[in-house]
């Protein structure tokens, strides 16, 4: 079972008076369950193909398949719909909300997708994350670890299929960032998700099974 095909990915901006070109001829598969790394220098278009990926953006040409789906056609609400209770992301900025507590935090998603009992995932989201005590606590009363940890548990609470993850350990020193990258992949093992994650963090990049490398917008076998 394939989690994510992608097939001959292409996307050009217009920039200026000229368009510009991120990515071209970007094809590959991932299999259900694998992790993978995105990596490559700034400006290769690593975030971009992310976006892509996820359905958060659409490619100028080429089609993806999600969890078995075509992106190709579907506008944002049938892409957010099929993304629902099907995919978790994690951030480099951890994108919490601000008024609302770690566990309405990481209720969101379940509740967004319709799942039963989204107080009790939530709850147990955070307890796996180790942050059983820090409930009510707001984002601002967090370090960027726990916040870091939070967004952990709120892309988990879910039971996502596939989880793509943005330079995760981006903003977080490395003592940190090791723990995060520890439970991470102690989550992705224990729910059987498949992992897409963009890095410059070799160590966060060594532990997937994979990488792909991004070079001037292509893929360097």
């Amino acid at each position: 079972m394939k989690a994510v095909i992608a097939r001959d990915l292409r996307k050009t901006v217009v920039s200026g008076a000229a368009p510009l070109t991120i990515l071209t001829g970007i094809s590959f598969e991932v299999s259900a369950g694998e992790s993978v790394a995105i990596v490559g220098q700034s400006g290769s278009g690593k975030t971009t193909l992310l976006s892509l990926l996820a359905g958060l953006d659409l490619p100028t040409e080429g089609d993806i398949l999600l969890d078995g789906q075509s992106l190709a056609g579907l506008d944002e609400d049938a892409r957010a719909g099929l993304r629902a209770g099907r995919v978790g992301f994690v951030f480099q900025s951890f994108q919490l909300l601000a008024g609302f507590t770690a566990l309405e935090n990481v209720m969101l998603p379940a509740e967004l997708a319709g799942l039963r009992d989204a107080a009790g995932r939530a709850r147990r989201a955070l307890d796996e994350v180790g942050l059983a005590a820090r409930l009510d606590h707001y984002p601002h009363q967090l370090s960027g670890g726990e916040q870091q940890r939070v967004a952990l548990a709120r892309a988990f609470a879910g039971q996502p299929r596939i989880l793509f993850a943005d330079e995760p350990t981006g903003n977080l020193d490395t003592a940190t960032g090791q723990k995060i990258i520890e439970l991470m992949f102690g989550l992705n093992r224990a729910h059987g998700t498949t992992l897409i994650l963009v890095t410059h963090d070799p160590a966060l990049a060594a532990r997937c099974d994979r990488r792909l490398t991004l070079r001037e917008g292509r893929l360097n076998d």
